[in-house]
């Protein structure tokens, strides 16, 4: 019965402040694996390796794609410009100058 009554007051301990709780929980959980990664340093290490490697794959891909993405945006504009101007040639050139010219009637 002693432990029962431990039980009730720790859980109303905790249940009426969740965040003691949590934050218990948390500190257990990084103590946990503070003591895992003392104990297998090689085993950390590796994942820093391949994570660590995946991390800096994503970035150069993620950087080529943008270069890319702005060199496209670049050509892009050129040639909307480019096609502006050749229109805006085509309007003048085929502007009829046969204006002073009298229809020709028969």
């Amino acid at each position: 019965m002693a432990t029962e009554q431990k039980a009730e007051s720790t859980e109303q301990i905790n249940g009426s402040n969740p965040t003691v709780g949590f934050v218990g929980k948390v500190e257990a959980k990084y103590h946990d694996l503070k003591e895992h990664a003392e104990t297998y340093p090689y085993v950390w290490a590796s994942y820093m390796v391949v994570y660590g490697g995946f991390g800096l794959w994503f970035a150069y891909r993620w950087r080529k794609l943008r270069r890319t993405e702005d060199r496209v945006r670049g050509l892009q504009e050129r040639l909307r410009k480019l096609a502006q101007a050749e229109e805006l040639a085509s309007k003048i050139s085929s502007k009829p100058t046969n204006v002073d010219k009298p229809p020709h009637s028969h």
